[in-house]
Parts: C-alpha cells; structure tokens; sequence
C-alpha cells in the first residue's frame, strides 16, 4: 500500500466521519465551506446543518408573511456554501434583484425555494430538492418546519418579539423563549445530533443564531445526550446590542444554561494579530476582540489559532476553522464522556424547554 494510500486511510479511522453544525446567519455557512473538500473527499461520511428557523427580516421575513413560509435565507446561504458548484448555479441563487416592491429585495433563491415548497407541498421537500440541483456536499435541516418566533426580556425589563425587533433594540438581553415553547425539531435532526463524532456551534450572534436551535427542548437534550465532541467556535469579536458586554466565558455559560447542562467539550479561539485599523474601527462601533482567558480549564479543552479571514471585516477562514475544528476534536476526544446526560430526547417535551439566558 502507497505512503498516500496509509495516510488517507489513516485520516478516515482518525478523523471524525459524522459532523453536525449547529447555526445560522453568516457565520454556520463559513463553517459548512470549510468542511466541505472533506466530504468531497471522503474524509468524512455525513455533514449535516441544523438551520435556526426565527429570521422574520428582510427577504426571509417577506416570505414568512406572504406566503407562511419558514424563513428560506439562512438555508439557502447553506446551500451554496455546501454546493460543489459554488461559482455557477450558487452564485445564482444568492442574486438579489433592485428595489423594495414586487420580487425588488428578493433573492433567487429564497424564490425557488418558496416556488419548490408550492410545487411539492413541503419546504422540507423544497430544501432537499435545490440540495440535489446544487449537489451539496451534505445535508440541511431546518431545526424546525413550525412558525416559530423569538421572546426576548431586556436588562431594564422591557421585552421584544421577533429577531428583527430583537437585533435593533440595542439593549442587552437577560432572557430569551421561543414562541412556542414546545416546538418539535424537524424529523431527523436529533438522530443526526445523537450519531454524530462532532457537533460544531457557532459561531456567529449567540441570540438569534445559535440559541434558537438549543431553545428546543428535544435539540437541548440531543445535544446533551450525544456522545460526539462538541466545539464552540469562538467569535471574533464581542457583540453590541442584545449582547454586549459578554465575554467567550459568559457566552459559553448562557449556552450551556440554555441547553440544561453540560455541553461544550472545546472552544476553538482565534489568536492572531488583527489590523490595527480594523481593530479601532470595530472598537469605535462598540465591538472589542475576543479571546479565552488563559487558566487551565481541565474538563474544557481550548484550541487556539489563527482563524481570520482577508479583507477588511473580520470574518472566519473557512479552511483554518476546518482544520482548527480537527485539532479541537482530536484534543477533547477523551473528555468528550464528561457531558451529564439529559431525559430521552424522544421523550415529549413536556416542560423541559429552556426559557433563560442571563
């Protein structure tokens, strides 16, 4: 057997085969792209990401009110962001026609989606049908097909329903629910969480793109109960708004509050010299650098490396954070175990389903 042939097969056995990505907004597609070659490659056997299902702005939120869609835009950025022909038919897909009226603010894809989930009666069957046409590299779920929207109760006591609402408050948030509370994950989604090697969250806004997903009670306890290694990718920078003021340490604290125990076996954390005068641009829109604090922690591992992508806004290299995301899951393998263990995710919710985040 070849040298190439040993190492291949070497990264098989080594290498997580079954990955599932928790998120939503910009940041769970540049997690997807950075993932994919490993799947094209046969490195890995299964990706699968969980969409949050709360976006009620913009073209998504037109869709939902018009048509009772669930909101297609985060799903369709996984699309392309999985599809083998990224640079043809997904650039397609993510065109945006002028204006505000009519089809003016739509994108392409939001349409087909919205024109295959009439044609097949399901949005489920709409999202499975445009993954064939694009040729994902993986699967997309939505983490659920009900019409669900976010509640969120602010420091100074006041409330807001709906992301939108939510994002543009410009308020700290001291607890977040999910309208309702009882909502079921799309079929397949906890199956996924349970027989994954490693469940990614993040990054991306710890409100309205990684705690929807978590808010439902049947995900929560998945997440909990799986035995794969479970990484937060770190954000690059703090939050204004809903979350300002959270360091890496809170947000993984709300996190696992929200999920009902024990969750996150590594953090992958950027380190790595930021532009000086992209970092006083982001400072002076309220936005400072992140890092993890440099005590041992020894039942959470931290991995630590350069994940910045080129360009003037800080956003993640897919390929570092790939790779960053191997390094984590080799580092926790063994500690993976220490999660505690929820109630049967297929068990009814019943009142298990998380309603704080403070």
């Amino acid at each position: 057997m070849s040298g190439q042939r040993r190492r291949e097969r070497g990264a098989r056995e080594e290498g997580p085969r079954r990955v599932v990505a928790l998120g939503g907004g910009t940041g769970l597609p540049a997690v997807l792209r950075g993932l994919r070659p490993f799947v094209q490659s046969g490195l890995m056997s299964d990706l699968t990401a969980v969409v949050a299902m709360t976006d009620d702005g913009g073209s998504s939120g037109r869709l939902r009110r018009s048509r009772g869609l669930p909101p297609p835009g985060d799903l369709r950025n996984c699309l392309v962001a999985l599809s083998c022909d990224e640079d043809l038919l997904a650039g397609l897909f993510q065109h945006r026609y002028d204006g505000t009226e009519d089809i003016g603010g739509h994108t392409v894809g939001n349409l087909i989606l919205a024109a295959l989930a009439e044609m097949t009666g399901s949005f489920l069957n709409a999202v499975e049908v445009s993954s064939r046409v694009l040729r994902t590299a993986g699967r997309i779920l939505p983490v659920t097909l009900q019409d669900v929207v976010l509640e969120a109760e602010f420091a100074d006591g006041s409330r807001a329903i709906g992301e939108s609402a939510i994002g543009s408050s410009g308020k700290r948030v001291r607890a977040i629910r999910l309208r309702p509370h009882d909502a079921l994950p799309t079929p397949g989604v906890v199956e996924a969480l349970l027989g994954a090697d490693l469940v990614v969250l993040g990054p991306g806004s710890l409100y309205t793109s990684l705690l929807p997903n978590l808010l439902l009670a049947r995900v929560a306890a998945a997440a909990r109960a799986t035995k794969a290694v479970t990484v937060l990718v770190a954000n690059l920078v703090s939050e204004r708004g809903e979350g300002s003021g959270l360091d890496l340490t809170n947000q993984a604290a709300i996190i696992e509050d929200v999920a009902g125990g024990r969750l996150i076996d590594a953090v992958l954390v950027h380190e790595g010299v930021i532009d000086e005068a992209t970092r006083l641009r982001y400072l002076t829109e309220g936005a400072f650098p992140l890092s993890w604090p440099e005590r041992s922690e020894p039942d959470r591992t931290v991995v630590r490396g350069n994940l910045l992508a080129s360009g003037p806004k800080l956003r993640h290299d897919p390929s570092a954070t790939a790779v960053g995301l191997l390094r984590a899951w080799t580092a926790a393998r063994g500690k993976a175990g220490a999660k505690a263990r929820g109630p049967d995710p297929s068990e009814s919710p019943g009142d298990t389903a998380r309603d704080r985040a403070s």
